[in-house]
């Protein structure tokens, strides 16, 4: 049975042209990841157009050369940004830049040695191979924070291809009289049309899953920590220190809230703007986070108000509060502009505390006994003793 590779590529290119368009209205390309994926949609759809219409012109002339040379350009970029966009969607922040410097090589060795058909074949295909090869590798090292669940897709795509790649590298380079023109219907060109367009089918659901899981991560990420500060929000702070109380309930562990709130802080706003006031929060909130221990859950209670629950004996909360006191005196200034203070109320958890409401109740009490003896203080609810008087 022959096939006619012309058409298998057709409707492969036919395919990624459909993909890009797909993947240009559905992703958001405000996402860095998903821009990737865009551009490597689109410039693997322009590859594949380029070197079909390579196939006719003239030989070896210069449209043929150009042709050719911006098609190997694009389908070998378009793997670079899809190892990009893999890569922020493991949750790697930094980007290997490998695949972009093949793609570079590859590009640049291919117009130099065009003439010499054994050298292009196997110049561009063993790139092109070896950039699969790396994508591969990169994708088989465990994620950062999400399940990647995914990335199974495009490995298998990757693999397959990548190795009928490296046998078109090795045939076209070392026995060039055997290898065939690239459309003639030759096994390993019809093993390469065939896995050409499974991988990219496989790519791409690939790129759609892995942004999907992206945006349910965003979305959970919206649903439990404060837009602003980027710590904990006030609901998903109560049910984790609910659920740590609770988990604490069998052997009565010890378990202390410290609630703040900044002093004077509509002064702020209304002095300085909301802008200011927003900086101050979030610079609070990035100080509470670089002074808090393993363990200790850090939220925006409400407007000014900040709240930590710490596991671990009574003095852990005076601990953490001397640390924040010292690193907000050290980098206020230079951070703001300004001088910034805050007033605190802290409890230690009882054997009758079964809800942390119950410990935020006293916990608050004593914030508002701090305000009202002078601020910029911290007492203690058990017997509202100041635990950390600098107003004077």
């Amino acid at each position: 049975m022959s096939f006619d590779i012309a058409s298998i590529l057709v409707a492969m290119t036919l395919t990624m042209v459909t993909m890009a368009l797909a993947l240009f209205a559905v992703m958001d390309g405000a996402d860095r990841a998903a821009r990737f994926a865009q551009v490597s949609a689109g410039s693997q759809a322009c590859g594949w157009s380029l070197l079909l219409a390579s196939g006719s012109a003239t030989p070896y002339s210069i449209p043929d050369v150009l042709l050719s040379t911006l098609s190997m350009a694009c389908i070998s970029g378009s793997f670079a940004c899809s190892a990009a966009a893999f890569e922020l969607w493991a949750g790697r922040k930094a980007i290997d830049k490998t695949p972009a410097v093949l793609a570079i090589f590859l590009t640049v060795g291919y117009a130099v040695g065009f003439a010499d058909y054994a050298f292009r074949v196997g110049w561009a295909n063993g790139l092109l191979a070896l950039q699969m090869g790396f994508i591969v590798v990169t994708l088989l090292k465990k994620p950062h924070g999400t399940s990647a669940r995914w990335r199974w897709l495009p490995i298998v795509g990757l693999t397959v291809q990548g190795l009928v790649t490296a046998c078109r590298a090795v045939l076209g380079a070392f026995y060039p009289a055997d290898f065939p023109a690239f459309l003639t219907p030759h096994p390993i060109n019809v093993a390469f049309a065939f896995a050409g367009n499974c991988t990219v089918v496989l790519l791409m659901i690939g790129m759609l899953l892995a942004y999907r899981e992206q945006a349910a991560q965003a979305l959970e990420r919206l649903a439990t920590t404060d837009g602003l500060t980027g710590v904990l929000n006030r609901r998903a702070w109560l049910a984790l220190a609910n659920a740590k109380l609770a988990s604490t309930d069998v052997d009565n562990r010890p378990l202390s809230v410290l609630i703040m709130d900044i002093d004077h802080f509509k002064q702020i706003n209304d002095t300085r703007g909301h802008d200011a006031g927003d900086r101050a929060l979030q610079l609070f909130a990035k100080l509470m986070q670089e002074v808090s221990l393993s363990g200790d859950l850090v939220c925006r209670y409400g407007g000014e108000e900040f709240c930590v629950l710490m596991a671990g004996e009574h003095n852990a909360v005076p601990n953490f509060d001397q640390r924040l006191r010292a690193r907000l005196a050290d980098t206020v200034f230079e951070a703001l502009g300004h001088p910034m203070t805050y007033s605190a109320g802290m409890v230690t958890r009882i054997s009758a505390d079964k809800q942390i409401s119950e410990l935020l109740l006293r916990a608050d009490q004593a914030l508002y006994h701090a305000k009202t003896t002078g601020r910029n203080r911290t007492i203690d609810a058990v017997d509202l003793r100041c635990l950390g008087d600098v107003a004077a």
